[in-house]
């Protein structure tokens, strides 16, 4: 049900019933590891190039969570899953693998919530039975297509962050149990004429802060509905800028109430400057640690909002500014929807 805008309500509230998370070995010495399924030494995965490391991080969460669903995987009907490689070609490859019915997904780094939210929208309309949805990245692979190959050793300045080496997936169904799906909002292009790849944070942020809003409108609520409200990866700079914008537009959300995927996946020490990124970056944190802190109890109602700089390296080069965009899903267990 479309209610106000732009934000899908769920009445059926789709059922996230399985996950898999695999990620690298920078993620293995992070916050999180234990939250993840499956974690690799190199970044190579045993393959030649780092593109077909790619593949494999999303064929091993593919399984991994049709296995913890107790699924064969004949009984997935559609994956809704992308990246952020050229052609979305690893996710397309691992689909390939899987050879189930595929619908490929670009949003950047906000694709991890795109593919969540038509998931549940078909689910809950009864266009699925059982369907898989993911988003990953791999530090290698992105930093050489959007910026230099890690062998060059490029200089960063501060406002950068560190493209996650990981993927996670989702099935999604009416049957079983565990965390639902409650609503999703869908957020427009928002550029404010930033044009600095290495600070993908700041260009973001009101993109986030948009959809926040307009969720906020549609369903006739404020930040108080919800224990935690993440962002995708804004970083430490974007988390800052949205969080002031924000306040100033008198939503008075408090700090502890709003993180950031890319703040909380790595540990301090480690050299991710601004923060984590990369599409695989939302997918890792929400599909592994946070919906295992909702499995605890800790988290009753939270809202996710991926958020994702629709650049190329076409684009850069030609010297156009960076559009961006964000999508909110809103996740709940344990409890009714008030």
């Amino acid at each position: 049900m479309l209610q106000g805008h732009s934000t899908w309500v769920f009445q059926q509230k789709p059922i996230i019933i399985s996950t898999g998370v695999v990620g690298g070995p920078f993620e293995g010495n992070g916050m999180l590891a234990e939250d993840f399924d499956l974690l690799h030494e190199d970044l190579w995965l045993g393959e030649e190039t780092y593109e077909k490391a790619h593949k494999v991080l999303f064929e091993e969460a593919f399984y991994k969570a049709i296995e913890k669903a107790k699924l064969e995987k004949e009984k997935i009907q559609f994956i809704l899953a992308g990246d952020l490689i050229n052609q979305i070609t690893p996710s397309s490859f691992a689909a390939r693998t899987i050879g189930t019915p595929y619908l490929g997904l670009f949003g950047a780094c906000s694709t991890s919530m795109e593919g969540l939210a038509l998931g549940a929208y078909l689910v809950n309309y009864g266009g699925a039975e059982y369907l898989l949805t993911g988003a990953g990245s791999h530090n290698a692979a992105v930093e050489k297509q959007f910026r230099y190959p890690t062998e060059y050793g490029g200089q960063k300045p501060p406002t950068a962050q560190w493209t996650v080496t990981g993927a996670g997936a989702a099935v999604l169904s009416l049957k079983g149990s565990g965390p639902r799906v409650t609503s999703a909002t869908i957020g427009k292009v928002v550029d404010m004429g930033l044009s600095d790849p290495f600070n993908m944070g700041g260009a973001m942020a009101p993109a986030a802060v948009d959809t926040i809003e307009a969720h906020f409108r549609d369903k006739g609520i404020d930040a108080s509905h919800y224990d935690l409200i993440v962002t995708g990866d804004l970083g430490k700079i974007g988390r800052e800028v949205a969080l002031d914008l924000l306040n100033q537009h008198g939503w008075n959300i408090a700090g502890s109430k709003f993180q950031d995927c890319g703040l909380l996946i790595y540990r301090d020490g480690q050299p991710v400057l601004s923060g984590g990124s990369g599409a695989g970056c939302s997918a890792v944190v929400l599909y592994g640690h946070l919906l295992n802190r909702m499995k605890r109890g800790e988290i009753k109602r939270m809202l996710v909002v991926a958020t994702g700089a629709l650049l190329s390296p076409v684009t850069f080069q030609q010297q156009e500014s960076i559009p961006c965009i964000a999508h909110a899903v809103s996740i709940e267990f344990g409890g009714e929807e008030s």
